[in-house]
């Protein structure tokens, strides 16, 4: 139950953010392989 929570914010994150326009798959691999990008979804900065 928490994971799936985890998942769902995560993943409602990605869906917010939109300096980076593409799929929820290529957001998840760019935030995998920077670091940058990673710290900017989950502090919010590219959401609209």
């Amino acid at each position: 139950e928490n994971l799936a929570v985890i998942i769902h914010i995560a993943l409602n994150l990605l869906t917010e953010e939109i300096s980076f326009k593409a799929g929820i798959k290529r957001k998840q691999k760019k935030a995998n392989r920077n670091n940058a990008y990673l710290s900017q979804v989950l502090a919010g900065q590219g959401a609209s």
